[in-house]
């Protein structure tokens, strides 16, 4: 490991040195574009009815499944809970 600085931390390159290098995935090709040209995002965005969606959010969020209860009847804890665990961001020691 290389040494760190003070006040620096132990980075995930750190603890796994041979992740695969997937940048070759963030090239910006037309190929990798799932839209064809003409999609227009902001338009396609601007169509959606907010509140419906928000609403939609809050009901998926708090109707606790009996094969995976909610945590205190909402789901928002888990959801970051796995946020954290799949970024590779959390200290076994802490967390």
């Amino acid at each position: 490991m290389q040494k760190k600085g003070a006040g620096t931390g132990t980075g995930n390159r750190d603890w796994w040195p041979n992740q695969l290098k997937l940048n070759i995935l963030r090239q910006h090709s037309a190929l990798s574009n799932p839209m064809d040209g003409g999609f227009d995002y902001a338009k396609a965005f601007q169509s959606l009815d907010y509140e419906a969606l928000k609403k939609d959010i809050m009901a998926l969020m708090t109707d606790s499944q009996p094969w995976w209860p909610a945590d205190y009847g909402h789901y928002g804890p888990f959801f970051i809970r796995m946020a954290w665990h799949s970024a590779g961001t959390y200290r076994i020691h802490d967390g």
